[in-house]
């Protein structure tokens, strides 16, 4: 990278700060009016918009990129609407920043509260889906937080055109940046940036995100894979079994809490196979499975050990009957990501041993896989689905987007006897 480029990042980084301490002077009506503003932007834009990621998908197409990369990238009408809409709808969330988390009182007198405040400046680095740029900067501006954006080669035609239009919304100077090089080398110069940006967070494959990890000198809140799983107990009700196994798995098959694993207690199988099996198969599922399952089903490839902790983002589907609860928890443990896992059963006990064991993001009884998501958790939209456990956990919207700091209070204390 040249060091006309790099200079250029840091000095984002450096416009990226002294905007961070102007949004941290914004009241929450503030916000509001610009984050509805970047709406009717975008609304505006629209046509302009749309050009820029025609751009984006002739260019896709020419490198042969997959169907599910495409889909992802794409916009038109209807998708623009819904980032507008996205938009208008974090600014009537509550704002986290200057809610009292604790307060209490010390024998001596001292008052001591524990307030929510914007983080700072966040990094964001992704791939291929523009709405990011959209849905990252709102939740980010909604929090106080300054952003630096680095989208993927592929969607850099379609982020500079949403880009430019969230930048005339009149938000404070450098609020909400775009880095406009697609080259690699400029997500290693982010992640070093720890003198400007206080988190980084990657959005994409694991390749991406093991580099951002191996090199950030910030903190870090990563989304590795999403092997998401859905566990058919003995004691589930096999039409809704065979409805969320569906929903699960082909609903939208390319994204993270999309089914990758069904596993099913041998009780319920002879019944629940054949009819899910079936289903599936309609909808263009390949099924790979357990020797247990391929006596059951017919034409049914045989599943490898990659096979347990493989993301298709496809529709392919690995099946493994197991004899217990215990052993599908501790398949669940064992291969997956810690993201969305599921288990399907009218026994309450089951289900409460279940999420109390499973140790993921996100722990589902009788419940798709593909509600793991931050609009459908009320937060609007989301940053992204973290599999950390320490700062966020899960989808991660507003609240998640602040830190703490403690306000004391005090009439005159010394911690020195007064003489």
């Amino acid at each position: 990278m040249s060091n006309a480029i790099e200079t250029s990042i840091h000095a984002m980084g450096g416009h990226a700060r002294s905007a961070a301490r102007k949004l941290a002077a914004l009241d929450a009506d503030e916000k509001n009016s610009i984050l509805q503003k970047m709406a009717a932007s975008i609304r505006k834009s629209a046509r302009r918009i749309l050009r820029a990621n025609e751009k984006d998908l002739a260019g896709g197409r020419e490198k042969d990129l997959p169907a599910a990369m495409l889909d992802r990238l794409r916009l038109d009408e209807a998708r623009i609407e819904d980032i507008a809409a996205g938009l208008d709808h974090v600014a009537t969330l509550p704002d986290p920043v200057g809610d009292v988390l604790d307060a209490w009182d010390r024998p001596n007198g001292i008052r001591i509260e524990q307030v929510r405040v914007p983080i700072g400046t966040i990094g964001i680095i992704y791939e291929s889906r523009p709405n990011v740029t959209a849905d990252a900067a709102a939740l980010c501006f909604k929090a106080g937080n300054a952003t630096i954006l680095r989208g993927g080669s592929e969607a850099i035609h379609s982020n500079l055109a949403l880009a430019e239009a969230l930048d005339q919304a009149g938000a404070p100077g450098h609020a909400v940046q775009l880095i406009p090089f697609t080259d690699r080398e400029s997500v290693a110069v982010m992640a070093k940036m720890d003198r400007w940006l206080d988190l980084i967070i990657p959005r994409g494959g694991k390749g991406l995100v093991e580099t951002v990890v191996s090199e950030a000198r910030m903190p870090v809140v990563k989304h590795h894979d999403g092997i998401c799983h859905l566990y058919v107990d003995a004691a589930a009700d096999q039409e809704m079994a065979v409805a969320l196994t569906v929903d699960s798995k082909t609903q939208k098959p390319g994204v993270c809490n999309a089914l990758e694993t069904l596993l099913v207690h041998r009780d319920a199988a002879a019944g629940f196979l054949p009819r899910a099996a079936a289903a599936l198969r309609a909808r263009g599922v390949e099924l790979r499975g357990c020797d247990a399952t391929r006596t059951m089903l017919a034409d049914v490839a045989p599943a490898s050990e990659a096979d347990w902790d493989t993301e298709y983002l496809d529709l392919v589907l690995a099946i493994r009957i197991v004899d217990t609860l215990e052993v599908a928890v501790s398949h669940i443990n064992d291969y997956g990501s810690h993201h969305t896992d599921a288990i399907v059963t009218r026994d309450d006990a089951a289900a409460a041993r279940f999420q109390r064991e499973v140790d993921s993001a996100c722990v589902f009884h009788n419940l798709s896989t593909r509600f793991a998501d931050g609009g459908e958790f009320g937060f609007g939209s989301e940053i992204g689905i973290s599999t950390d456990k320490i700062h966020a956990r899960g989808p991660m919207g507003l609240r998640e987007l602040t830190t703490y700091q403690y306000r004391v209070r005090g009439n005159g204390q010394t911690k020195a006897p007064v003489q």
